[in-house]
């Protein structure tokens, strides 16, 4: 179905949104800052005026009240006989006394008794409901002939009073501060945003000094630090960060360059052997014994590279996590024994003894990983085992539902910096030493990959003349071995 305009407009908003590159940390700050300094001082103009305001409207109610008051009496005495003459003279002491206000009397039948208010103030004035008493919610602003003026409308008894003064100075005053304040509001944001963004400016200078740092890090420069006491607290712990990332970069880029150079090396060999023996079979006319053993040397070398690429391989699945060991159960003893009956020859060879030591513990795993991983220790042990010596086998429960299986041997202690490294791939503990006929030093990195992959770990340890690998996996469960 086509799509309609709705959806159309939405998609081209989402997609437009998606390559939005967000706001900058300065802004967003900056922003945040000016909003919020912009309403605080609004609302404190806003409160300003209002108390303002208030207080004026006080000050005109404390002026209308005595002139109320004094016509309420005058009325009264008006009421109880006192004549007119008398009552407008009454007034007009009131006007005189208090020049400030204006009002007019009106009586019950509508006529004017007194009025000193400007002209269109009464007719406007009527326009309100009258009230009885006279407080602030009684007044009202009233604005007659370009003049503005606050004041009320009062029934005493069945009399009407209009009470008003002019409040033109007072709102000239606030028009004026209204400017003021304005302006002042605005020219003080203005500055606040100014001093926001030169703080946060300021305050992300650090953070451009470590990124000039950073982009100083290459492949030729991995030694790089960032000293985290020379930043603020905030950003101590990225640097920490980052100075252990470089670290583990540094270390692994130097990983990565001994395994090159080294495949290079255990590469070189074979090539170079098959080269020279090609070229010295093909220097003059030989027998046919004698090319046969020229292809049965080559085929050795073949082997060993055959071998030691399957070993990369290996590794390199390890390495992506693609290797997926069966889950069957594996009698550990068992597999020694049948380890010890394939190397038992070699090892006589050598006058090295095998012994088997402990209980029979099942594991759960992939019972040929499992075997080359064991069988990797032990001719590992046998190796470097002088004649007359013991390669001893024990198994033992490690743990609730665990199983640890440890190959001894005497020989040279290695020295404690290098045993950490002993599983690296192509690592010698002696670089000068030739490999020929000992493999191509994976052995070790394949057994920790195969562990790693069941769940398990691996370990060594060398001292007082006896060497000691183990490996610990988890157990479907022990029995004596009988």
């Amino acid at each position: 179905m086509p799509m309609t305009d709705a959806p159309i407009a939405r998609a081209r908003r989402g997609w437009w949104l998606r390559g939005r590159r967000p706001a900058s940390l300065a802004l967003r700050v900056t922003a945040w800052v000016g909003v919020a300094t912009t309403l605080t001082f609004v609302l404190a103009a806003w409160a300003l005026e209002v108390s303002i305001e208030a207080h004026f409207a006080g000050q005109d109610l404390g002026q209308l009240r005595p002139v109320a008051q004094t016509l309420r009496l005058a009325l009264d005495d008006a009421e109880a006989g006192e004549g007119v003459d008398t009552l407008r003279q009454r007034f007009s002491q009131t006007i005189s006394d208090h020049h400030e206000v204006y009002f007019r009397v009106e009586s019950g039948e509508g006529r004017v008794l007194f009025d000193a208010t400007p002209a269109g103030l009464a007719e406007r004035a009527h326009a309100d409901p009258p009230t009885s008493t006279l407080d602030a919610s009684a007044l009202r602003i009233w604005r007659v002939g370009g003049h503005s003026y606050r004041g009320a409308v009062l029934r005493v008894d069945h009399d009407t009073v209009i009470l008003a003064t002019a409040i033109d100075y007072h709102l000239h005053y606030l028009a004026a501060l209204r400017r003021a304040l304005w302006l002042g509001m605005l020219a003080a944001s203005a500055f606040s945003v100014l001093v926001a963004w030169l703080a946060v400016r300021q305050g992300h200078a650090p953070i451009r000094r470590i990124g000039a740092r950073m982009r100083e890090v290459s492949s030729e420069r991995l030694d790089v630090r960032l000293d985290p006491e020379k930043v603020p607290v905030e950003l101590a712990g990225l640097v920490d960060s980052f100075n252990a990332m470089l670290e583990r970069i540094g270390q692994s880029f130097e990983r990565l360059s001994n395994f090159s150079a080294d495949i290079a090396h255990e590469l070189r060999t074979p090539v170079t052997n098959l080269r020279t023996q090609t070229q010295v079979a093909l220097s003059r006319a030989r027998s046919a014994e004698d090319y046969r053993e020229i292809l049965y040397s080559n085929l050795e070398e073949y082997e060993r590279m055959s071998a030691m690429i399957g070993d990369m391989l290996f590794l390199a699945q390890a390495d992506h996590q693609l290797l997926r060991p069966e889950h069957a159960e594996v009698d550990l003893v068992a597999e020694v024994r049948e380890l010890f009956e394939f190397f038992e020859a070699w090892a006589e060879e050598r006058g090295v003894r095998l012994d088997l030591q402990g209980d029979t513990l099942r594991v759960h795993g992939d019972r040929a990983m499992l075997r080359r991983a064991i069988s990797n220790l032990l001719s590992n042990a046998v190796r470097h085992t002088e004649s007359g010596g013991t390669v001893e086998v024990r198994l033992r429960n490690h743990g609730p539902g665990g199983a640890e299986l440890e190959i001894r041997n005497p020989g040279v202690e290695i020295p404690a910096s290098q045993l950490p490294l002993l599983f690296d791939r192509f690592y010698r503990v002696d670089p000068s030493r030739q490999r020929r006929g000992e493999g191509a030093g994976l052995g070790l990195a394949i057994v920790k990959s195969i562990v790693e992959a069941h769940g398990g770990s691996v370990g060594v340890s060398s001292a007082q003349g006896l060497t000691r690998f183990w490996i610990r996996l988890p157990s479907s469960g022990p029995g004596r071995h009988g």
